[in-house]
């Protein structure tokens, strides 16, 4: 019997409900979408949108943005190779991670003070992610509680991120995380690399820093055991009315202006209290790896470090029975000068003692910093992330469109990664190694 011609055989027919259906779904609205597709007029829209110190506070980095830029280009320098006449018409992009499966390997990274960007901050993004299938990372600097996200999230997966308080205050520490594991937050993500704010120049100048107005504060000031101690404390201030009166007059004079003085006194009950939350959240008290214990005493799921950007503290995290690392340098936002996030994700997935945790299960990577496009996230996935945190893409998002903004970022990023795997010759995420790149070394020159 003659072989079968392959006019003969069955072809799949592609997935109508596949995230890269937004292209078609575009296109066959025979107009221009209402908000661009390209990462580069979402960050130009909002920056007509936003007051200059808002729209700063989320594009700029330290020092000079250098560690910014670098994680970009990196991306670069990473070239990918597409396999030809393979039957990609139907891909899946799920993956699992601790035991949960999701839709994509895209998450919404812990970005904090989102009523900077809209008045519908944190819950806007949650109701987004729910509605596109994006777990949410929940900031401990977020504008809302921890209640009212859950509550906007609904059904959705969601994290929790932790700024670690100091020593002194392990049981607000204590307080929020049972807070956050009895609003349905699965996953604990530890930020090890801000326990002081970094150097930013563009805020310093502006003098913009929204937590000492009392924006980014909303979880510590609706915690029973901080305010607990904040109210104790203001009972025992037992100095003369004088001394109180000084301190005062001195803090209205230091704006230069009445507008700066009125708004001072307006809000002046609510500083000092964000005053007292930042130093507990920011408070300038660099944690150590023992301390770790203390998290895994009170939290009874996954815990995550985020900020590891060298071999030797991946395989630290490993020994100290971390589940999983984001890769990140907090998007250049913390150190300048340094390694670009994605090197930092090359060495770190090609290490012999991380790889072999991840085999055994017993180890998650995760990426962040720098990622702006679809094929951004392929170029991760390549290299040892099982999943990517995305931060001022979708931030962007929600300055320009509130929910829909958000989850419009998210359907392109998608979208997105979906059709360049297929371009790939892939059918899954899964499929991805670091046979599928080349460096260019020239592009760094």
């Amino acid at each position: 019997m003659a072989p079968k011609s392959s006019l003969d055989r069955e072809y799949d027919v592609r997935d109508e409900a596949a995230p890269s259906a937004y292209q078609r779904e575009i296109y066959g609205a025979f107009r221009k979408p209402a908000i661009s597709t390209k990462f580069s007029e979402w960050e130009r829209l909002a920056k007509l949108k936003l007051p200059e110190g808002n729209y700063n506070y989320v594009h700029d980095s330290a020092g000079m943005g250098t560690t910014c830029q670098a994680n970009v280009e990196a991306f670069r320098r990473y070239k990918l190779k597409p396999a030809a006449l393979v039957n990609a018409t139907r891909r899946d992009l799920s993956v699992k991670i601790f035991g949960t499966t999701l839709s994509s390997p895209i998450m919404c990274a812990p970005v904090g003070v989102q009523n900077i960007m809209h008045t519908d901050a944190e819950e806007a993004t949650a109701r987004a992610c729910e509605q596109v299938d994006v777990p949410m990372i929940l900031s401990t600097a977020a504008t809302r509680t921890v209640e009212q996200v859950a509550s906007a999230n609904g059904a959705g997966q969601r994290w929790y991120q932790l700024y670690w308080p100091k020593p002194q205050d392990e049981e607000i520490t204590v307080s929020l995380l049972r807070r956050a594991r009895a609003s349905g937050y699965t996953v604990l993500v530890v930020t090890i690399d801000t326990f002081d704010l970094g150097w930013r120049p563009a805020d310093l100048d502006n003098s913009y820093l929204p937590f000492i107005w009392g924006d980014g504060c909303q979880i510590g000031h609706s915690d029973p055991v901080f305010n607990a101690r904040y109210d104790a404390q203001v009972a025992a201030d037992a100095r003369p009315l004088s001394e109180k009166i000084g301190e005062a007059w001195e803090l209205l004079r230091r704006p230069g202006t009445m507008y700066g003085a009125l708004q001072l006194l307006l809000h002046a009950k609510r500083i000092k209290k964000s005053q007292a939350w930042l130093n507990v959240m920011n408070s300038g008290t660099y944690r150590t790896w023992p301390d770790l214990e203390l998290l895994k005493r009170y939290w009874d799921g996954p815990i995550v470090l985020k900020g590891i950007q060298t071999v030797e503290d991946a395989q630290k995290a490993i020994e100290y029975g971390m589940s999983g690392i984001i890769v990140s340098n907090h998007g250049g936002r913390q150190l300048d000068g340094a390694i670009a996030s994605l090197d930092a994700l090359a060495a770190i997935g090609n290490d012999g003692q991380v790889k072999e945790a991840i085999k055994q299960h017993e180890f998650t990577l995760l990426f962040d910093s720098g990622i702006r496009t679809g094929t951004d996230v392929l170029k991760a996935l390549c290299l040892g992330a099982k999943a990517v945190l995305i931060a001022r893409p979708f931030m962007y998002g929600l300055a320009i469109g509130g929910q829909k903004g958000v989850e419009h970022v998210f359907k392109c990023l998608k979208g997105e990664l979906d059709n360049q795997l297929g371009n790939m010759g892939k059918t899954s995420v899964k499929e991805l190694g670091r046979s599928d790149l080349e460096i260019w070394e020239k592009a760094m020159l």
